[in-house]
């Protein structure tokens, strides 16, 4: 089981679109839309956003997001109003982007709690240089991308998804810029494309680890193939 989002919105139109993007890097984590008004106009229905917290919960809690401030109110009252509303939880974080991290880290296995945080995390860019880089002891591996997307969105989730069970601190360098390994946006941010040269950097128990898994994922194109 997983923990299941609603994506709350003012559109029908941009709900649905964007549980169809982040269903492409979270292929199995229930992803309901929640968008529009019932007789389909522009506005946000709170039965509809019950129903849907119904559809996501497999068991292990639901995470509701919001496009703008009055959805927010209609989330917020559809959970206060749920005999179980101990187990689903509001995510104050951007739409799009707290959507795409909440829905990796929901198809990793995270806590309902942990889903909510890396949603809102997503709207705190990180300052701190990645801790993969840190210290003498950091094994690297350089790799040239052969799929046609690069490190776009589900090559990177893929990427993301395989590091998470690993205990290693990760990064993916492209030139004089650098990612956390375990952040789908932070990787897409790098802009890799098809050709690139990218440097992974590894440190930790598990660092050898996880640059082989990395190599496997790079050679095989990340099963675009």
């Amino acid at each position: 089981m997983t923990v299941g989002l609603v994506l709350v919105s003012h559109s029908a139109k941009l709900a649905e679109g964007l549980a169809e993007v982040a269903a492409q890097m979270a292929p199995e984590v229930p992803i309901v839309p929640a968008g529009g008004l019932a007789e389909g106009g522009i506005g946000t229905d709170y039965d509809q956003v019950v129903a849907a917290i119904g559809q996501a919960d497999r068991g292990d809690g639901v995470v509701l997001l919001y496009d703008l401030g009055s959805a927010q109110m209609t989330a917020e009252l559809a959970v206060e109003s749920l005999p179980e509303a101990e187990t689903v939880a509001v995510a104050d974080g951007p739409f799009v982007e707290g959507t795409v991290a909440a829905a990796v880290a929901a198809q990793g296995g995270a806590s309902r709690a942990d889903v909510v945080a890396a949603a809102v995390a997503a709207g705190s860019p990180d300052q701190a240089a990645p801790t993969a880089t840190r210290g003498a002891d950091v094994d690297k591996l350089e790799l040239v991308l052969h799929n046609e997307v690069g490190l776009h969105a589900r090559p990177a989730a893929v990427l993301a998804r395989t590091l998470s069970g690993i205990e290693a601190e990760v990064s993916v360098a492209l030139g004089d810029q650098e990612a956390d390994a375990h952040s789908v946006l932070a990787l897409m941010s790098l802009g890799a494309r098809k050709g690139d040269r990218i440097e992974v950097r590894a440190r930790g128990a598990q660092a050898a680890h996880a640059l082989d898994a990395v190599q496997q994922l790079v050679e095989t194109d990340f099963g675009e193939s």
